[in-house]
C-alpha cells in the first residue's frame, strides 16, 4: 500500500472516531440529583411547575452536552403545597436522602419565603447548595447560611423599584398599602410603605389582609375613605384579582394599582372577570420571549410539553448558577461549590450573575408588567425596563 493510501486511511479512521465521540456524549459516572422544592399542587402550582421546567430544561442541555463532570444531572420535583410545615417534611426527606449517600449537589427553592425560611433551618446543616428562585424576604440572607442563595431581587429591591413607580411614572403621592399575613407580605408592605415616605409620598392606609382572602369589601370602603390616588399590593394571585375586582365594583379602579410579584400569575387576569385590565404587576423575570430566542422556546415545550410562564427563566438561571459553581469548582462537593458560586461572574437569561458574600444578587433586577388587551384577550406586557 502506497503511504498516501495509508495516511489517507488514518486520517478517516481518526475523524469517525471523532465523530462518534462529540456525537454521543453520555455522563458516565452515575445520577446527580438537584431536588426542586415548590407548590406543585394547588393555587400556585402553575408558578411552581414554571421553575420545575426551567431547571428540567437547563438539565437536559448539560445532560446532552455529556452530563456535569461526567455525572448526569436529575431534576427531581417535590410539592411543598405552599404550607411552611409541609417544607420541612420535604427538607427532611432531603436530608435523609443525602445522609444516606444519595449524591445531591442541591435544592433549587422554596418559591415562597415563608417555605424557604422554615426549610433553611433543615438545610442550612447540609452539604448542598441552596438556591431559591423567587423568595424574596430580606432577612434570608441575614441570617449567615453559606450554602444559600438567590437568582432574584430581594423585597428591599422590589419596594424601592415599586415605589419609584407608583410616585414617579404613575403620579401617585397618597397610596394606600395592602399586605398579605405572611412573612412575604408583612416583609414587603413594611418596605414599600418605608421607601414611599422616604420620597415624600403619603401612607395613607397600612392594611393586613388574609392569605386567600376573596373579598374585600371592608378593605375597599378603608380605601375609599382614605383618599388614596394610588395602590400598592403585596400578595399572590389568589387574593389579588378579588381585590381588583372589587376595587371596580367600588368606582376605584381608576386609582393607579401596583402589585408585588406574587401576583404574576395568569390567574390575577383570569379570575377578576375582566378587572385586571389596566393594573401593573412586579416581576422577578422578563418575559421569555424576550429574552430567549425561539430555539430555546422550541427545546423547552419539548422537555415540558408546554411554552415556557412566569418563571420558566428563574428556574433556568437557578440550575445554571449550580452548573457553574460546579464547574468552577471541579467539584460536585457543596461547600467547595457554593464558595465558586460566591466568585462568580456571567450573564444569564434574567440578567448578570454575580454575588454579594451573603448570597444576595449584585445586580438584581425587578420587571414591571401592565394587563393590557391584546387582540381579544388580556396579556401581561411589560412596561418597564
Amino acid at each position: 500500500m502506497r503511504r498516501a493510501e495509508t495516511i489517507l486511511i488514518a486520517v478517516l479512521v481518526l475523524t469517525l472516531i471523532l465523530t462518534a465521540c462529540g456525537g454521543d456524549k453520555k455522563p458516565t459516572k452515575g445520577d446527580l440529583i438537584v431536588y426542586v422544592a415548590a407548590p406543585l399542587s394547588g393555587f400556585q402550582a402553575n408558578g411552581g411547575q414554571t421553575v420545575v421546567g426551567g431547571a428540567r430544561l437547563k438539565a437536559a442541555e448539560v445532560n446532552a452536552e455529556g452530563g456535569l463532570l461526567g455525572y448526569r444531572l436529575v431534576v427531581r420535583g417535590v410539592d411543598d403545597e405552599s404550607d411552611s410545615d409541609v417544607a420541612v417534611s420535604v427538607a427532611q426527606e432531603i436530608a435523609a436522602a443525602v445522609r444516606s449517600g444519595e449524591r445531591v449537589l442541591g435544592v433549587i427553592g422554596h418559591y415562597n419565603s415563608g417555605q424557604t425560611l422554615a426549610a433553611m433551618e433543615v438545610y442550612k446543616d447540609l452539604p448542598i447548595v441552596v438556591i431559591t428562585p423567587t423568595a424574596s424576604e430580606v432577612s434570608l440572607t441575614q441570617k449567615g447560611y453559606r450554602n444559600f442563595f438567590r437568582v432574584n431581587a430581594n423585597n428591599a429591591v422590589q419596594a424601592g423599584v415599586g415605589a419609584d413607580y407608583l410616585t414617579g411614572q404613575l403620579g401617585a403621592r397618597r397610596i394606600a398599602v395592602l399586605y398579605n399575613d405572611d412573612p412575604y407580605g408583612i416583609d414587603l408592605g413594611k418596605l414599600v410603605a418605608q421607601e414611599l415616605r422616604a420620597r415624600g409620598a403619603e401612607v395613607v392606609l397600612s392594611r393586613q389582609v388574609a392569605v386567600e382572602q376573596n373579598r374585600f369589601t371592608e378593605e375597599v370602603q378603608a380605601i375609599a375613605a382614605s383618599g388614596a390616588d394610588g395602590i400598592f399590593y403585596a400578595g399572590y394571585e389568589v387574593e389579588c384579582p378579588y381585590l381588583r375586582y372589587d376595587l371596580r365594583e367600588a368606582g376605584l379602579d381608576h386609582l393607579p394599582f401596583l402589585a408585588s410579584d406574587g401576583c404574576f400569575l395568569a390567574a390575577t387576569i383570569d379570575e377578576s372577570d375582566g378587572a385586571a385590565e389596566g393594573m401593573y404587576v412586579m416581576s422577578f423575570a422578563p418575559q421569555p420571549s424576550s429574552v430567549a430566542g425561539p430555539d430555546w422556546i422550541k427545546a423547552y415545550q419539548e422537555v415540558e410539553y408546554r411554552n415556557p410562564d412566569t418563571y420558566s427563566v428563574n428556574g433556568y438561571t437557578a440550575m445554571e448558577v449550580l452548573v457553574e459553581g460546579v464547574k468552577k469548582a471541579q467539584s460536585i462537593e457543596g461547600p467547595a461549590v457554593a464558595e465558586a458560586i460566591r466568585s462568580l461572574q456571567f450573564d444569564a437569561l434574567i440578567g448578570p450573575i454575580s454575588y454579594e458574600p451573603n448570597g444576595d444578587l449584585k445586580d438584581p433586577r425587578i420587571y414591571i408588567f401592565q394587563v393590557q388587551r391584546v387582540g381579544d384577550v388580556l396579556e401581561f406586557v411589560q412596561v418597564a425596563p
